[in-house]
Parts: structure tokens; sequence; C-alpha cells
């Protein structure tokens, strides 16, 4: 395994930016009776992508991490423009974190001229994030299979804050008999429960305050469940309360839904998921927490 001390000098990845290229590096290693795991990422990364990265090197003898800032899954009023770039700091923490390779292409790389295919998506992918960003996931599935082709790893690994969009993929690389194992880790927070993302840094320091009207809705929620509330539609209305009272008014969605399906609910039977996509200052958050009442028995 790449796995290695701590203190272990950091060494630069290779930063490949062709598909042929990473596609080599791979299937030369796989030749090779080695286990090559993947992080796809846009970038702009923080410690929980870098958990990711760790997921990988425990388990995969080479880990590739992609970024690449996928303009097929950016609406027309999002901020496609304004998402950080930030690959040198990135290539830094990749180094310092053992990634072995690094796919960094250009647009024309994956959507070269005249390209017109995209993966069309039903099930998980039409509820929540599918109502509020349509398109989405239709971009985000088409890129993710586009760089499965690039980086033919035997597993991906993604974290369960975008936890609508670990189902889109499961079930596409089911779909798609994709040869691919598929790994969701747990969500990173900053110390004040904030789940970590990328557009955490266009908060204001009043905006963030706010913020932590998510992960305490979704806290409220847990709580619930604990104490023995299973009705969904009330703990769902607890979370909107939770947002609203601390200032947070441009609410997507606060929802309590099956964890496998994402379909509504009435009741929690076994495992259900609350998510919560809010829009604080000029910033949109999503968070989520898994409510297994089989755990809270």
């Amino acid at each position: 395994m790449t796995g290695s001390p701590a203190d272990e000098p950091a060494r630069s990845p290779e930063v490949i930016a062709t598909v042929r290229a990473m596609r080599g590096r791979v299937q030369a290693a796989q030749r090779a009776g080695r286990r090559v795991g993947v992080v796809p990422t846009m970038g702009a990364l923080h410690d929980g992508h870098l958990s990711l990265v760790a997921a990988s090197r425990a388990a995969c003898d080479v880990t590739a991490a992609t970024v690449f800032v996928n303009p097929t899954q950016f609406g027309p009023k999002e901020d496609f423009s304004r998402y950080p770039r930030t690959m040198e700091a990135d290539l830094a923490k990749l180094a310092a974190a053992g990634v072995d390779y690094v796919f960094a292409p250009e647009v024309a790389e994956i959507y070269p001229d005249g390209a017109t295919t995209m993966v069309e998506l039903g099930g998980v992918a039409e509820p929540l994030e599918g109502q509020f960003r349509p398109g989405h996931f239709r971009g985000v599935a088409t890129v993710v299979l586009k760089l499965f082709q690039a980086v033919p790893a035997d597993a991906a690994y993604f974290g369960q804050k975008d936890y609508q969009q670990s189902l889109v993929v499961r079930h596409m690389v089911a779909d798609l008999l994709l040869p691919i194992e598929i790994v969701v880790c747990p969500i990173v927070r900053e110390s004040d429960g904030l789940a970590m993302s990328s557009r955490n840094i266009y908060l204001s320091a009043d905006e963030r305050q706010r913020a932590l009207s998510i992960c305490r809705a979704l806290e409220a929620a847990q709580v619930l469940v604990a104490g023995g509330e299973r009705n969904a539609e009330r703990i769902a209305a607890q979370m909107q309360t939770t947002l609203r009272d601390s200032g947070v008014e441009s609410i997507d969605y606060a929802a309590v839904v099956d964890a496998d399906t994402l379909a509504p609910i009435q009741r929690i039977e076994s495992c259900a998921v609350a998510l919560v996509a809010a829009r604080v200052g000029a910033t949109r958050l999503i968070d989520n927490a898994i409510l297994d009442i089989r755990s809270a028995r």
C-alpha cells in the first residue's frame, strides 16, 4: 500500500493534462497488480477533500486526484466564473497528502469540439437538487463518466456532504455496468460544525454565524429521532424553524426522505436522511445527516 509515515517527505505528484497519458499511467499500475484509487475534485481543496485522499491511500497502492472545474454542472445564473481556482495551493496540499498523480485537463480535453453526448438521469437525480438546479446532475454524471474513462481506477472516493450526488454516481455506475467501486466517506466539519465546502470562503463573518444554523437544524433532527420522533413532516418543520430563527430565509429545502431513493416519506421506518439547501447571503450551502432509527434504539 502507498500509505506511509506522516513524517515521510512530501514528493510532488505528477501532473497530467491529457486523457491518453492519464489512462496510460493507471493501466500500467494495474498491469503491475497495483490497486488504483481516484478522488474527483473541482479544486479549491480543503480537509474534506484530503480525507478522501487519506481513505484512498489507506486502501489503494496508487492514488490519483482530478482537478477540473466542470462547466456543464453550473446553471446559467450560478458561480462557474467565480468558483475558486487555486491550483498552486491545491498541488501543495496534494503533495503533502501523498497523491501520486493529478489529472488537471483543460476544458477542451474533456469536452472536445463537436462533443454532444451527455448522460441523462432519472430516479434519485430528479428531486431536491434536481428540482432546484435543473441540468446539474446531467453535467455531474457526464463529467464523472468522462473522468472514469480518463482515470479508470479500481475505486473512486466521494464525500457524504454531497449526499445526492453520491447516490447519482452510484446509480450511474450500476446502470452503465462500470467496473469501479464507489466509496462514500463521512462529512468533515469545521471546528464550529459548519460542513467544509469550497464555497465557505464567500461567507462574511455574520453570514458564517447564520450558516451554522444549517448544521444545528440537522442536529435538531437527530435529537428528535433519538427522542423517539418518527414523523418526517414534524422533523422537517423543526429543521425549517431552526433555520428561520437564525435569519436564514432563503431555504430551497429542509427535508427528511428515504435514504436510498430520496422519495418522500411520512414516517421513518429504518433509515432516512435529512437534507438542507439554503442560501446565506449570496452563498448557497448544502448539508445532510443520516437518521438511522436502528442506532437510536
